[in-house]
């Protein structure tokens, strides 16, 4: 399925900019964890947000949602694990693939460090999507760490695939290390190894950087432009993950004008393929 505008994040930066973008008639998905799980929702009192203090974090964010579902946005519940950008932008959330013309990222602050060796065997043996890449290791050994409550759900797919699957639910004092050559060899887990040609690093939101290794960040932060534009064409950003300070009015006012922006930026695309 295919929209104008797909939002990637439920917090406030993320529904600002889908009321935005539904205001310009844009046909917008939001792909997140639900409303209700984001830190936010467990804020007793927000007395910064101008005109409505007093009110509790999850008070505002069940507002700030009914606002955007009324408005016609569609939203999905889950992971958005890897992320193609050709012809627009296409993002798997589960099995299922999503379509955008553009995509704002709207995610907050993924503050879950890596592990040694994580990065540098991104797309050798280190995936953080088990349906996405699971046939590449079938009859394979693989290693998967869960940090999710579906964790275990994926492994079963991997094992279904004919995968030779070791599970670990590390604690965040474990030590884990993940090792290789050229490709992922093994992970190290304590004081064990565990041979493997594939880990599965399943969390609950993976870093944009991640999704885009061309994106460009500074100290951790999406760098952006007046119009919340990235440096990837019809890629948007706002909110939390675009830099201090972290506060709800920065990541509303950033929302609206990402979901202004790349309603816009639709607008002035399909200009130029009417050519």
């Amino acid at each position: 399925m295919a929209w104008d505008i797909i939002v990637l994040g439920s917090g406030p930066a993320g529904l600002a900019a889908a009321v935005a973008a539904r205001g310009r008639n844009k046909s917008v998905l939001v792909i997140g964890n639900r409303w209700q799980d984001s830190p936010l929702a467990k804020a007793e009192r927000v007395d910064n947000y101008p005109g409505l203090p007093g009110r509790t974090g999850l008070e505002m964010l069940e507002e700030f949602h009914r606002h955007a579902l009324e408005l016609g946005t569609e939203f999905v519940v889950g992971r958005g694990l890897s992320l193609l950008a050709w012809n627009g932008f296409s993002i798997t959330v589960g099995a299922q693939v999503y379509q955008g013309q553009s995509l704002i990222l709207a995610p907050g602050v993924v503050r879950s460090a890596k592990y040694p060796g994580e990065a540098e065997y991104l797309g050798r043996g280190v995936s953080y999507c088990a349906t996405c890449d699971g046939m590449l290791y079938r009859n394979k050994p693989v290693t998967v760490v869960g940090l999710t409550p579906d964790a275990p759900q994926e492994a079963n797919y991997l094992n279904s695939l004919g995968c030779q699957v070791t599970y670990l639910s590390p604690k965040k004092s474990d030590r884990l290390e993940i090792k290789g050559e050229q490709t992922v060899t093994a992970v190290q887990s304590g004081g064990e190894i565990l041979p493997c040609e594939g880990v599965f690093i399943l969390r609950s939101a993976v870093a944009p950087t991640d999704l885009f290794p061309g994106l460009e960040t500074e100290k951790g932060a999406i760098l952006v432009d007046r119009r919340m534009a990235t440096n990837l064409p019809g890629l948007f950003a706002a909110g939390d993950c675009t830099g201090a300070p972290l506060q709800i009015s920065k990541a509303v006012g950033e929302g609206l004008i990402a979901g202004l922006s790349a309603a816009e930026y639709i607008k002035q695309s399909d200009a130029e393929r009417t050519k």
